[in-house]
């Protein structure tokens, strides 16, 4: 071999590490995905399992004065302060009152976590990269931003969360600093 093919190889052989590294990491074989779906008023809506932390049932927040409409407030978990979200406000849907039936699903995106409130938690469902389409552009936020992707189910089209941009933006997360300061 030349030198020249034994760095191609090199380079190939890290990259397959890397990938395969990832997908250990993640817990999930290549090409295949596990999503918690999710019930947002009467649409479903998937979050990658990988994002979740855990899953508890609705307590009442903390209003957080200033903060963006889509922050319900914030809750203390196990010492922790979350910011809670909306997810239906956030995604542009109309809000959704919380009740005694509302969940929170707490989401890790990198150095952040935060709560998102849904209406209920429907079931975890494994989709292949085959069975998911991108997002058509209609000019609105929602798609383009906070939807990574759907995937076509029995009872309709779901839309795949796009847990870092439905994370608090850089003044909510000033906010809660404040907040946790004061």
């Amino acid at each position: 071999m030349t030198e020249g093919t034994e760095r191609q190889t090199e380079r190939q052989t890290e990259r397959d590490s890397a990938r395969a590294l990832d997908r250990r990491s993640s817990g999930q074989p290549e090409g295949r995905r596990e999503l918690l779906s999710v019930r947002i008023g009467d649409q479903e809506f998937a979050i990658d399992i990988c994002a979740i932390r855990e899953i508890r049932g609705w307590i009442a927040s903390t209003h957080l004065p200033h903060a963006p409409s889509y922050i319900k407030g914030m809750i203390n978990l196990r010492g922790i302060v979350l910011l809670v979200i909306d997810l239906a406000e956030r995604l542009g849907l109309p809000p959704q009152a919380p009740s005694p039936a509302s969940v929170v699903v707490v989401v890790e995106d990198e150095a952040r976590v935060a709560g998102l409130l849904v209406d209920a938690v429907c079931d975890i469902i494994t989709v292949t990269d085959e069975m998911r389409q991108a997002t058509p552009e209609t000019g609105g936020a929602m798609s383009s931003r906070y939807i990574e992707g759907l995937i076509m189910m029995e009872q309709g089209i779901t839309g795949i969360i796009a847990i870092p941009a439905v994370m608090p933006d850089d003044e909510a997360e000033t906010l809660l600093a404040e907040a946790e300061l004061a």
